[in-house]
């Protein structure tokens, strides 16, 4: 329908744009989509004479997220209007909205949950765990993976992302493409350096079709996400009786006990 094919067609050229000028990850992305189809679908209800993005005032705005605000968390309200005023702003960059209703939207404020931070002896124990499930290939593999999240403060996205050439073992570092597609080096220290070399001396175990990735799962393919997840849960709760610990709560904990030991905060 004309309807909705304006303000979808808005939406693909928006989504197309996050991908190719601003580089958006594809769970933002992802977000995005989730977040603007279901304002659309509200609005193909509630306001069906809306068929173009400039025809939606801050009122239909409102009374979506209204909406939303029944049945979703305040933090997930907030990041629907973060995703509606994105909207607008690419909208009046190419000149296809004089004014943006979704500039009057106030952003609910959220109550921030502390970060999970494990002391020096929690941490340690966690990133041991896999040493005392054998020393087999694949608990070789963990013990490096969890030393090198503690050790470096990576994201979990960026750590799967490792390639064999991204590991500088003798400089110490390792090279990251982050948020933005940035590159940056990053520093690792010697626990992990060494969990590495004993990993990198068995890898060949798991590389069954000759992947660049540095960490392999038991069947030669990349690790996911969910996987490094997985083990971190599964290595809180051995190695720390705690069911909180996850790839985020070491970056705090890597960052915490840095800190500590007196690095520089911008560090």
């Amino acid at each position: 329908m004309q309807a909705e094919s304006g303000l979808e067609a808005a939406l693909e050229a928006f989504l197309a744009a996050l991908e190719r000028e601003r580089r958006a990850s594809p769970h933002t992305v992802a977000a995005y989509r989730r977040d603007l189809t279901q304002l659309l679908a509200f609005l193909a209800v509630a306001r069906p004479a809306a068929r173009a993005p400039s025809d939606v005032d801050v009122m239909a705005l409102r009374r979506w997220l209204a909406e939303r605000a029944k049945t979703h968390a305040t933090s997930s309200v907030a990041r629907k209007i973060a995703a509606v005023r994105a909207f607008y702003r690419h909208l009046l960059k190419r000149g296809a909205v004089k004014l943006s209703p979704a500039a009057a939207l106030v952003l609910p404020r959220v109550r921030r949950k502390l970060p999970t931070v494990l002391n020096v002896d929690a941490a340690a124990s966690v990133v041991e765990t896999p040493g005392e499930a054998g020393d087999d290939a694949g608990a070789t593999r963990d013990r490096a993976l969890l030393e090198l999240l503690y050790s470096s403060g990576l994201r979990v996205s960026e750590i799967v992302s490792l390639d064999l050439g991204s590991v500088d073992l003798a400089g110490s570092e390792a090279r990251v493409i982050g948020k933005g597609n940035k590159e940056r080096r990053v520093p690792i220290g010697g626990a992990a350096i060494a969990a590495l070399r004993r990993y990198l001396a068995r890898r060949a175990e798991l590389d069954t079709s000759g992947s660049q990735a540095l960490f392999l799962s038991v069947r030669g393919a990349r690790v996911t996400v969910r996987s490094v997840q997985r083990l971190v849960k599964k290595a809180g709760m051995l190695g720390a009786g705690r069911s909180d610990v996850h790839p985020h709560a070491l970056r705090h904990t890597c960052a915490t006990h840095m800190l500590e030991g007196g690095a520089d905060p911008r560090s």
